[in-house]
């Protein structure tokens, strides 16, 4: 029996010796139970090939635990223990977590800004591109990468992995022929009831690596880009494999689950299924990591209980406050196109819209995920295979990031006395009451008159953050709360400036600028 040193929100491990005959995977059950008190908290075991099963728990409250195996092989049955779990490490926040129904924070209470990337399957492409993946993430603004458990099947993914996360019967075909059709066609075949321990070590490498990093790994656990038959399980082999996934990952503090990405072209799963799978996930995660399922034309219902933010594939980012009050959850635009220039019509928009949709995200009080497409001769796209960074978008979304995290602690809110935002809430300009538009808001009925149309975020009576988009206007009327002051900045969006136009402001003030598009306008209380 051999443990790990144990510390607050780290995976701390316990490792058996137990039956290598026949096969594990289908016969032996194990599950442990840890106590601290009068609490208890079971989790499932798992087996890593060659007579070694394992326990994974991430401790949430430092001190003394005690441990209780159940299992039906003997030799791992009625194995006991207890263990400190000290001080948190540096940078050791634990999972993250919804709060202020809109945002997340890590579960120790430190903040977390949302700022994705997707690069599908960067852990499948060998070390030396893997390696370089991290050393871009490491440098880049991102906090999360949206990655695919299982290896993925496109245009511009015709290399094999090194390893399969399923043992291997027969060899397919490997180059894409624009079809889903799946192992039938491409001729691979897998025995389901076998997995392969070295392909998710090496997952788990990844998702470590990244933690190290800042980085939250949103783990795609279907979808249907497939030439292998992953995404054609039986109903018994998907349940198998997610309580398989769950007990290896689920005491990892930096693991999300997306649970498909593109679940509606997935005609093979029924809507019975996908809350199974929901179901299944959570309830083998005592963990609560946060969880998701992902478009790509039909919304799911994100108003399922158990799912706990929205992950949204639309352009329209603007869309996000309309969202958060129709979802009462996070928005998460996790797919608004790629900057780049293959062919496919997702895969080739400026670096300026992709800047421009995380500004429409922001200020209306959602979040966007970044991805790059640019085509070269070696099919090295970030987006399926990472590698480097070479958009225009990073460096803005970086600058951006800042600004979030140096704007209110709770996040960016939408001011709903805005235009923008009461045009969005009455359904867009074809269903606008005119009455009800010019009407003022509850509580400003005796407020000058101001209107501010440019969608804005912020916290009411301190912090305004306004985006003007691809408009220009050489002028802005102030729209803060009468009888107090403000500073205004001027946000230059993509040079990535920062002006002073006044030290202080009050509403109905005037300011004047040169006309660009993408500024943005920053109020801050002073007095």
């Amino acid at each position: 029996m051999t443990t790990t040193a144990a510390s607050l929100w780290a995976t701390w491990e316990l490792s058996l010796t137990g039956p290598s005959t026949g096969n594990p995977f289908l016969e032996i059950q194990l599950t442990a139970t840890f106590r601290q008190g009068e609490r208890e908290v079971r989790v499932n075991g798992f087996y890593d090939g060659d007579g070694v099963y394992k326990l994974r728990f991430l401790p949430d409250t430092a001190g003394t635990w005690s441990y209780e195996t159940r299992s039906n092989a003997p030799v791992l049955d009625n194995v006991t223990g207890t263990f400190e779990v000290g001080p948190a490490l540096p940078n050791h926040h634990g999972p993250v977590r919804v709060a202020n129904r809109h945002h997340f924070r890590y579960a120790d209470g430190t903040r977390y800004t949302n700022i994705g990337t997707t690069a599908y399957v960067w852990n499948l492409q060998g070390d030396v591109l893997e390696e370089e993946t991290l050393a871009s993430l490491a440098k880049a603004p991102f906090t999360k990468i949206r990655m695919c458990v299982f290896p993925k099947h496109y245009r511009y993914n015709e290399n094999e992995p090194e390893r399969y996360p399923f043992k291997l019967v027969t060899a397919g075909k490997s180059k894409w022929d624009g079809s889903f059709a799946g192992a039938d066609k491409y001729g691979w075949k897998f025995d389901f009831t076998q997995f392969e321990p070295a392909y998710f070590q090496h997952l788990e490498q990844r998702i470590k690596q990244l933690a190290e990093i800042g980085v939250e790994a949103d783990l795609i656990v279907f979808h249907p880009y497939d030439r292998w038959g992953f995404s054609h399980m039986s109903p018994a082999e998907d349940d198998r494999y997610l309580r398989y996934l769950t007990a290896r990952l689920a005491a990892f503090p930096n693991v999300w689950w997306s649970m498909a990405n593109e679940y509606d072209l997935m005609p093979q799963k029924s809507p019975q299924d996908w809350d199974r799978f929901i179901n299944i996930t959570a309830d083998n995660d005592p963990f609560g990591h946060l969880l998701s399922v992902h478009n790509c034309f039909k919304f799911y219902d994100h108003n399922h209980p158990r799912i706990t933010h929205a992950s949204i594939q639309r352009s329209s980012a603007n869309m996000s406050a309309v969202w958060r009050e129709k979802y009462g959850k996070p928005v998460s635009i996790d797919e608004c196109c790629y900057e780049g220039t293959i062919a496919e019509l997702w895969g080739n928009i400026s670096g300026h819209k992709m800047v421009r949709r995380f500004w429409d995200g922001a200020v209306n009080g959602g979040y966007v995920t970044h991805g790059e497409t640019f085509n070269n001769d070696t099919n090295t796209i970030w987006w399926a295979k990472g590698g480097k960074l070479i958009g225009e978008s990073v460096a803005r979304i970086a600058f951006l990031r800042r600004i979030m995290e140096e704007g209110p602690d709770e996040g960016l809110d939408p001011i709903k006395s805005t235009g923008a935002y009461r045009i969005a809430m009455q359904g867009g300009l074809d269903n606008v009451v005119l009455q009800q538009l010019f009407v003022p808001p509850a509580g400003e009925e005796s407020w000058a008159p101001a209107m501010a149309w440019w969608p804005t975020a912020g916290q009411p009576h301190r912090y305004y953050l306004s985006y003007l988009g691809e408009n220009q206007p050489s002028e802005a009327t102030v729209a803060v709360p009468p009888d107090e002051q403000y500073s205004a900045t001027l946000i230059d969006t993509w040079n990535m400036t920062e002006t002073p136009l006044a030290p202080s402001v009050k509403r109905g003030d005037v300011l004047h600028f040169e006309p660009k598009p993408y500024l943005a306008l920053l109020f801050k209380r002073i007095d």
